[in-house]
């Protein structure tokens, strides 16, 4: 079984202690993204024309399967690119039997040539999560400065892929931090506040 991590004042501490609980999930939880698209309930999401999900990279919740779903459902997938390492994140609209390239992170994405969306529903990689809908990421504001920037322009719903182990009682906040609407794990739904 895995356990849950405790938080720690310390996000350098805390990040450090959740990528091996995320590396061992990965492992040991081999059909979490399959588990996890099976039992996000559809109704209980807000009406989306436009999705984004990412690459996963290293141990990150692959959303591939839930994706997959959600394109079935009629949606228009897209994938964030990192034009420059400064910048919020831009969504350019994703065919999977294009090719992708490497991006500003070099992290594959669609090419500078797809369609450019604002997705109506965007799924974020998460290292840590809790109850309140607070989101530890790698530390580097990416994803904090693009949803805020997303949530400027429109409403726009925001669902963390995480395995349930890592979840904490409560993660420090700042006030630069943006909140999930909801978490899905390979256990469950969570619908924050």
């Amino acid at each position: 079984m895995i356990e849950h991590v405790n938080p720690s004042p310390d996000k350098i501490a805390l990040r450090a202690r959740l990528r091996a609980v995320r590396r061992r999930c990965m492992v040991e939880v081999p059909d979490a993204a399959k588990q996890a698209a099976a039992l996000l309930p559809m109704d209980r999401l807000p009406p989306f024309a436009t999705f984004s999900g990412y690459h996963p990279m290293g141990s990150e919740f692959d959303p591939g399967p839930l994706m997959k779903r959600l394109a079935e459902g009629g949606a228009t997938p897209a994938l964030p690119v990192a034009a420059s390492c400064d910048e919020p994140l831009e969504f350019r609209e994703w065919d999977p039997r294009e090719g992708l390239t490497p991006d500003a992170f070099g992290i594959p994405a669609p090419p500078l040539w797809a369609a450019a969306v604002v997705p109506d529903l965007v799924l974020t990689p998460v290292l840590g999560f809790d109850r309140r809908g607070s989101r530890l990421g790698q530390g580097a504001g990416h994803y904090d400065r693009t949803i805020a920037a997303l949530r400027a322009r429109k409403t726009v719903f925001v669902l963390g892929l995480a395995y349930s182990a890592q979840e904490v009682d409560e993660l420090p906040a700042e006030a630069h931090d943006e909140r999930l609407d909801a978490i899905l794990t390979e256990t469950g739904y969570i619908e924050v506040g």
